[in-house]
């Protein structure tokens, strides 16, 4: 999972194998530098352990000849001039040589012992992990060797503003999040603030998305100093290969919502009659969108839609907005369509015309928020919006 996972964000990697390293012999040099700094190194971890811990603490653990378990055992002695340990197993002493793979180190020294043996020069780590950063670095030192560059990112939480845990089940994976949005998404919302507690869970997917197109529509036409500041720079390896896309994924939601179409083919149809020049847009990038934005409407947002019942004086409103729009001719743009609806906010005496808006996705789409109803219009179509507007206030010709 973690190579498909590198393979599919284009990582440069040589990927290692600890329990292929350890029975190989490649660690031993460091095992044996280990076994040399053995008191050294139980004065450094000792101090953070709880007393009884600290009884029978070794940075050694013996892996069992017969089971290939790891054995956590109190380790009686060591041999430097044979390499091996001496444990206690049902009150028999078992010596035990530490090459080859016949012991590992407890995580906080093989952290260290792995920067050493692979020369490593930068870690990426977790916040909750500085202790255990700065306990390694000086294992590491001990061992004769530089610590390496360091980086800490904040942790993940949910919406509730909780850490994210397996075991709990809360947040949201890497998988999730590529079944609804392109993998470019998921890297621009990486990208931002790494050193924030972010909150990671389905509905920040909108949000995140429409970010990443509003940088991804500047990109091209902005000089070489605003790239640089433009996320998609670092992301994309400083090439716009996807062209711009003249449309939000709030937007794409509506149209899957209003048209009940699952198809992506279908709704890339629509977003062409608005806008021609997406045919100079990557073509898989838009079907992936479509289709991820499919899957969220089904899977996520389906649960949360609440269709507004409108009153008699509310439909009668819309009834005006069908009359206004039918008026209009076929090949309006999306602005003279926003205009109109504003027009009619402020015929209706809304006090704030968010109010009207809020009407008109809630009745129409289930939502209390949208996209520019103009730019839905226009996208759907006129004929299209007005026999939408029919079925939800449930009024025929």
């Amino acid at each position: 999972m973690l190579q498909e996972f590198l393979d599919k964000f284009g990582f440069k990697y040589s990927f290692k194998s600890a329990t292929e390293l350890y029975k190989s012999g490649f660690f031993n040099d460091q095992l044996i530098k280990v076994l040399n700094s053995y008191d050294q190194i139980k004065k450094i971890i000792l101090p953070t352990l709880g007393e009884e811990r600290k009884k029978t603490y070794s940075p050694f653990l013996p892996i069992c000849p017969e089971t290939g378990h790891v054995l956590e055992v109190e380790i009686i002695s060591i041999n430097t001039e044979k390499n091996t340990i001496v444990y206690l197993q049902n009150n028999k002493e078992i010596e035990q040589s530490i090459l080859d793979g016949n012991c590992k180190l407890q995580w906080k020294v093989d952290w260290a012992m792995r920067w050493c043996a692979l020369d490593i020069d930068y870690e990426m780590y977790g916040k909750d992990l500085i202790p255990t950063f700065q306990l390694s670095s000086k294992v590491c030192r001990a061992l004769g060797h530089q610590p390496p560059e360091n980086y800490f990112y904040e942790l993940f939480l949910d919406q509730n503003g909780e850490k994210i845990s397996k075991s709990k089940g809360n947040g949201l994976s890497i998988e999730e999040w590529l079944s609804y949005a392109p993998k470019e998404t998921l890297s621009y919302f990486m990208y931002q603030n790494p050193r924030r507690a972010k909150k990671l869970f389905l509905d920040v997917i909108p949000k995140s998305v429409d970010e990443f197109l509003s940088h991804l529509n500047k990109f091209n036409d902005q000089n070489d100093d605003e790239k640089i500041e433009n996320p998609v720079w670092h992301i994309m390896n400083s090439q716009n290969y996807i062209g711009s896309i003249p449309i939000s994924f709030n937007l794409i939601l509506n149209l899957v919502s209003a048209s009940g179409k699952n198809d992506p083919e279908f709704i890339l149809d629509f977003i062409k009659k608005y806008d021609g020049a997406i045919i100079n847009s990557d073509h898989n990038f838009m079907l992936e969108l479509i289709t991820g934005a499919i899957s969220f409407e089904e899977n996520v947002n389906a649960d949360k839609i609440q269709y507004k019942v409108p009153n008699e004086e509310e439909k009668n409103i819309f009834l005006d907005l069908i009359n206004r729009i039918d008026l209009l001719p076929d090949n309006v743009d999306a602005e003279t369509i926003q205009t109109e609806i504003y027009q009619i906010g402020k015929d209706y005496k809304f006090d704030n015309l968010r109010d009207w808006f809020k009407l008109i996705y809630q009745v129409l789409f289930g939502k209390s928020d949208g996209p520019r109803f103009g730019t839905f219009i226009a996208i759907y179509g006129i004929k299209e919006t007005i026999q939408l507007i029919r079925e939800r206030i449930k009024v025929s010709k």
